[in-house]
């Protein structure tokens, strides 16, 4: 019996095919560079026709997740992969672009508000809310959402466009953000993200979370930010935990030694007396 394709039994058999193949590519079950199977082999494992198959493999070439090529078949395109340390502070454009490419950055939103429960931590009453748009290859790679404390609100969109939030900050008011906490977690994408990172809904995104902390430990930024996980690796290094420190070797006792010392020398002198 051919495996249950995904989606509604009412949605066209070919968006089902191709939700499924997709969900393979994303996953790397199909890794970059591998061979699609063939129509047939997908005609036989899914029990759809040749039109099914030739339908959903053209929308996922669209998307640029395939390459179909006469004589070569279907493969998963090779995407080029970038990649972000998450315990790293440099955000992800400054990283990427150590490494050589290029990041565009979206100022979307640009303003203060109330400071809320959440965003409370920063200590003061109103907050910069700031919504921004990064890109890289001429795709958008990741949507940031950040809030500042309510003194940074002369930052303008146009001295954040293209630019890094951290070296502005430090720029202006010589604010220097040097440690924080992150969480990482992965959500399938809301409608307006998708819309943004150009996806389809409920695509599963990488959610990078946290606060930072300037050198006198007052908080400067809560942040989150969603990450096409087509297209941004998250490294984590990965050190070696010290052996738990037991109990020390006892430490020789000292004034014993000394005091048998002593005795010793007392003896050898009554020695020499006699």
């Amino acid at each position: 019996m051919p495996p249950h394709l995904p989606g509604p039994d009412g949605t066209p058999l070919h968006r089902r095919l191709a939700s499924e193949l997709r969900a393979q590519i994303l996953g790397r079950a199909l890794a970059p560079g591998a061979h699609v199977p063939t129509e047939a082999e997908l005609q036989e494992r899914y029990g759809v026709s040749r039109s099914v198959v030739r339908q959903a493999l053209a929308s996922l070439e669209q998307e640029g997740l395939v390459e179909r090529r006469r004589g070569r078949g279907t493969t998963v395109r090779e995407r080029g992969e970038l990649h972000r340390l998450v315990q790293r502070l440099p955000g992800l454009s400054t990283q990427i672009e150590d490494g050589g490419g290029h990041v565009t950055t979206e100022v979307l939103e640009l303003g203060t508000e109330p400071a809320s429960e959440a965003t409370r931590v920063l200590g003061t009453p109103e907050v910069v809310h700031l919504r921004r748009l990064r890109g890289a290859a001429g795709e958008p790679i990741a949507v940031i959402e950040t809030w500042l404390p309510g003194e940074l609100a002369g930052l303008t969109a146009q001295e954040l466009t293209d630019a890094s939030l951290h070296a502005t900050v430090r720029r202006r008011f010589g604010t220097r953000i040097v440690a924080g906490q992150r969480q990482v977690r992965a959500v399938g994408a809301d409608t307006e993200t998708a819309g943004l990172l150009r996806v389809a809904v409920g695509t599963p995104v990488l959610v990078l979370e946290g606060t930072s902390t300037d050198g006198a430990a007052r908080p400067v930024e809560v942040f989150r930010t969603w990450h096409r996980a087509d297209r941004v690796v998250f490294d984590v290094a990965v050190l070696d935990e010290p052996a738990p420190a037991g109990p020390e070797p006892a430490a020789p006792d000292l004034r014993a030694r000394l005091e048998s010392l002593a005795a010793e020398l007392q003896a050898v002198a009554r020695e020499l007396g006699d």
